[in-house]
């Protein structure tokens, strides 16, 4: 993969995803955020599949990012949706 085109898409792809979570209402995020973890997974196996194949310093830069971010995000999603979960478990009385 060319290091201009890989370039291009991180910057791509960063700037939709600022586009489409800064368009979200706070009152939905969290309940959005749980339900696309999918999408934190499919963005992980993507970035590692770049570092993979990267060839230059720079593609392997870009796909560390991608894979670190994808991770924590994937991960930050899970915590988020166990919290959530966590709000309506019912509390015992002592």
């Amino acid at each position: 993969m060319d290091g201009m085109l890989a370039l291009y898409i991180f910057m791509l792809a960063a700037f939709t995803g600022y586009e489409v979570i800064s368009r979200v209402p706070v009152i939905l995020h969290t309940p959005l955020m749980s339900g696309s973890n999918f999408v934190h997974g499919v963005v992980l196996v993507g970035g590692m599949i770049a570092l993979g194949q990267a060839e230059t310093p720079l593609e392997q830069a870009i796909g560390f990012v991608a894979v670190l971010l994808g991770a924590a995000n994937a991960a930050g999603g899970y915590v988020v949706t166990e919290r959530m979960l966590a709000m309506f478990k019912s509390k015992e009385k002592n």
